[in-house]
């Protein structure tokens, strides 16, 4: 079944936008799961970018948020949920708030979600930009996100958006059976996004495509230095 936005329904000036940026960026390029297009249909991404590059928000490209961290390409943040394979009652959580787009995508697809942002002002802006989108199922919190959240463990997707050295063991550990944990892996010059999912006595390994990440700062990351 094909995915059709219709624009007589969006009346704000980014619609267009929105409509080519799903239409030609995350359908030609095979995203298919309808949930995800059509949260990414409707939710607003130029609210989470700075003003000096709204005009830019619904570019095929990543873009600076601040704090030397930037709000992933959309094809990205498509492909990262598509991966978690979400019903609408799961429990997940983020590694990387950054300027909260992808925990409002991961909002409107599943029941719960736990966001975890290593900078404090990046996190209190996206909370503010959650609360006045009408969220009430995501938290924020301020932490090293390399090592989860044990107290809210498990999670049936965990998606971490910067590059790790390898998955951490913590998060690994936070996976309910069957349960995905998404991330990038790799160097600042090599990096691939995997999905690895908890088989109880393995875990299966899947290589997804090349990408491009911050680094995952944190004790089961890469050193700050």
């Amino acid at each position: 079944m094909g995915f059709i936005l219709n624009l007589s329904q969006n009346t704000d000036k980014y619609a267009a936008d929105r409509f080519h940026m799903v239409q030609y960026q995350l359908v030609n390029r095979g995203i298919h799961d309808e949930g995800v297009l059509k949260a990414m249909s409707e939710i607003p991404r130029h609210l989470f970018v700075p003003e000096l590059y709204r005009h830019a928000a619904y570019d095929d490209c990543p873009l600076p948020i601040g704090e030397g961290q930037t709000i992933s390409q959309p094809y990205m943040v498509a492909i990262m949920t598509q991966c978690l394979e979400l019903k609408g009652d799961e429990k997940v959580l983020e590694i990387g708030t950054g300027s909260g787009y992808q925990a409002a995508i991961l909002g409107r697809l599943a029941s719960h979600i736990y966001t975890i942002e290593r900078h404090s002002a990046l996190a209190s802006r996206a909370k503010t930009i959650l609360k006045q989108a009408g969220y009430d199922n995501i938290d924020v919190i301020v932490g090293d996100g390399s090592l989860g959240l044990p107290d809210k463990a498990p999670f049936h997707g965990i998606i971490v958006t910067a590059c790790a050295p390898h998955a951490p063991k913590s998060l690994l550990d936070q996976l309910e059976i069957g349960g995905r944990l998404i991330l990038p892996i790799g160097n600042p010059y090599h990096q691939i996004l995997h999905q690895m999912v908890n088989q109880e006595k393995r875990v299966e390994d899947r290589n997804i495509l090349e990408c491009a990440f911050v680094p995952l700062i944190g004790e089961e990351g890469w050193n700050e230095e």
